[in-house]
């Protein structure tokens, strides 16, 4: 087991790498020198590409043809999607969606 000493070394070495992960891009990109069209591009198809590869992640090993089939999963995702088009709101809608998933499979579908 680790004492005192060492996991404050441990969390000061994590927040030292994190700071200068975030702060590395303003040395990298400084504010008076255009950002490259590759860099943009990039930020612009990324976070789809994310939140795609995250509900292929979460829907992974969903059972489709044992009890729930799937019905709580659809019902969430149906939400999230829903939501995020009336509000426009990523953490309302998945908030949302997350909190109606485990309500429905630890309460409706058991």
């Amino acid at each position: 087991m680790l004492d005192a000493v060492s996991s404050l070394i441990i969390i000061a070495a994590v927040a030292i790498t994190t700071f200068a992960t975030r702060a590395a891009s303003f040395l990298v990109f400084p504010k008076d020198r255009e950002i490259p069209p590759t860099v943009k591009y990039i930020g612009t198809i990324l976070p789809p590409a994310v939140i795609g590869m995250l509900v292929v992640y979460c829907l992974r090993s969903t059972q489709v043809f044992a009890y729930p089939y799937g019905v709580p999963e659809l019902i969430a995702c149906l939400t999230v999607i829903g939501l995020h088009a009336w509000k426009r709101n990523v953490l309302l809608s998945v908030g949302a969606g997350t909190i109606l998933y485990m309500v429905l499979v630890q309460m409706v579908f058991v």
